[in-house]
């Protein structure tokens, strides 16, 4: 399946481009949210994109968007966005941030990547393969405990405790090299399976959540997007998954009431830290239109919030 990028123009809409606004794509992936923020912007807009994978980085649309003088290309993840725009100048002078969370069709199609159950690979399901430990390295060495943890917290997996019993001891005699393997040890052990689902999703999602740090991440991210935008500033999120969402949207809430509980001392108003966002809309899904072109989409959920 070719990469359609999800919820572009809902994601365009709520940016509110101006024309000579500096706008960061926290996850450029093939390239179709840079694209159209390129296309809004005038000539003295500037876009900062970000991606982790090398993949990304060297692909078609993002050498021919290179050669835009108001476009900068990092080979980073979007936790290193406060870094790149001190070295810019930019501290508090970003229009708008897209946080594009997830992983990508290409990513995802591509065995050799190991992300997805579907087609037999090696088990990387790195992000960045330059780096870090790849997830059958990572689930040689994890302890049993962390790895039931990591696939109730992250996966949601009711059977978590089954699934990484079985890691534990199978590994003991050979290692879990493949996507094709773990599938299919997780097959066996999980008593039923749920419908229009397959045993490993949830397995595999944890995995890769942990493996990337994704969580952690995004964590970082939304944190600084406090410190890089302006006043009117816009923050968008697109998420996948309820882990992500929730941690969105709990980020805009916290960040949109009292900073602390200032009990019953008096204390002046103009002396309450408040807090430092706006929250423009409710939780945005995609049209129907759009899943039946792209079911990958059903499960976006974007928020939006602006910078007081």
């Amino acid at each position: 399946m070719s990469h359609l990028s999800v919820m572009l123009e809902e994601a365009l809409h709520h940016l509110a481009i101006k024309p000579n606004g500096v706008y960061i794509d926290g996850t450029f992936g093939r390239g179709g949210h840079s694209q159209r923020i390129l296309e809004t912007l005038g000539e003295n807009g500037q876009l900062i994109a970000f991606d982790r994978d090398e993949t990304a980085i060297n692909c078609e649309r993002a050498q021919k968007l290179s050669q835009d003088s108001r476009f900068k290309l990092v080979h980073a993840p979007f936790s290193e966005m406060e870094n790149i725009a001190l070295q810019l100048n930019l501290n508090e002078k970003v229009d708008g941030i897209l946080l594009d969370l997830g992983v990508s069709s290409p990513q995802l199609d591509d065995e050799t990547r190991g992300f997805s159950f579907m087609n037999d690979g090696a088990l990387d399901m790195r992000m960045d393969t330059s780096q870090g430990l790849s997830a059958a390295q990572w689930l040689s060495q994890i302890d049993e405990k962390t790895l039931i943890q990591v696939l109730f917290d992250y996966g949601e997996e009711r059977f978590a405790r089954r699934i990484a019993n079985a890691i534990v001891t199978t590994r003991l005699t050979h290692p879990i090299e493949t996507t094709r393997q773990l599938a299919k040890l997780i097959e066996d052990t999980i008593p039923f399976r749920e419908k229009h689902k397959h045993p490993a999703t949830r397995s595999f999602q944890a995995i890769r959540i942990a493996v990337n740090n994704e969580l952690g991440e995004l964590e970082s991210a939304l944190k600084q997007s406090i410190n890089l935008l302006n006043s009117n500033g816009r923050l968008v999120v697109i998420s996948f998954h309820s882990l992500e969402d929730r941690i969105v949207k709990r980020f805009m809430r916290d960040e949109s009431g009292v900073k602390r509980n200032v009990g019953k001392l008096p204390i002046k108003e103009a002396d309450i830290e408040k807090g430092v966002l706006n929250v423009l809309s409710k939780a945005i899904k995609p049209t129907a239109d759009e899943i039946k072109q792209n079911p990958r989409s059903r499960s976006a959920v974007l928020r939006v919030a602006e910078r007081v």
